[in-house]
């Protein structure tokens, strides 16, 4: 009798499934933001990232633009890690004429501007680059005092269609007069 018992024994074994973790958007925007840094002090031949924070506070557009850079690498890094739809990331100027680069006059305050070009444009590439940018824009006003800062990242995806039909931004991927400048690649 205390065979049948334990062979009729029901073993509860609860499977519970491993949390999902989505990206931790604060302590990437906090990596991109220090690599970037890093990144402008190695170009510009600086002794410490905290020399760049204080030519970005100065307003020294060389910097900003080295930075934009460095920022502009880390993003894409970070974008394409998250979402295997990107296939390449570029940055662009569309604010800033060709006499302005001459004569070293960008504005600091300008947003990042780049391309994603992905397999196809969806809600959650779109949130993840919001989420980013809140998160980047926070890091940034605490780094060099912007605290009216809105955005940091100004992101257009563009997807195969776009690009292969030269609509939108994907036009800009084949211009001949004003191309984006390739940061990232899958």
């Amino acid at each position: 009798m205390a065979e049948v018992s334990m062979l009729t024994k029901v073993v509860d074994v609860t499977f519970t499934a491993p949390p999902l973790l989505l990206p931790d958007v604060a302590s990437t925007a906090e990596v991109a933001l220090t690599q970037a840094l890093e990144f402008c002090a190695q170009k510009m031949g600086l002794d410490s990232p905290q020399a760049v924070v204080d030519r970005l506070r100065q307003g020294d557009s060389t910097a900003f633009g080295y930075w934009h850079y460095g920022l502009a690498e880390q993003v894409a890094e970070h974008l394409a890690a998250w979402n295997e739809d990107v296939k390449a990331v570029y940055i662009y100027d569309y604010d800033t004429t060709p006499e302005d680069f001459c004569f070293g006059e960008m504005t600091p305050a300008e947003p990042v501007h780049l391309i994603v070009w992905a397999q196809r444009k969806t809600a959650a590439l779109e949130s993840l680059v919001a989420a980013l940018d809140r998160a980047l824009v926070q890091g940034c006003a605490d780094l060099i005092n912007r605290a009216k800062l809105m955005h940091l990242l100004d992101v257009q995806v563009v997807d195969d269609a776009d690009a292969e039909n030269r609509t939108g931004y994907g036009a800009l991927l084949s211009s001949l007069y004003h191309p984006p400048i390739q940061v990232w690649k899958r």
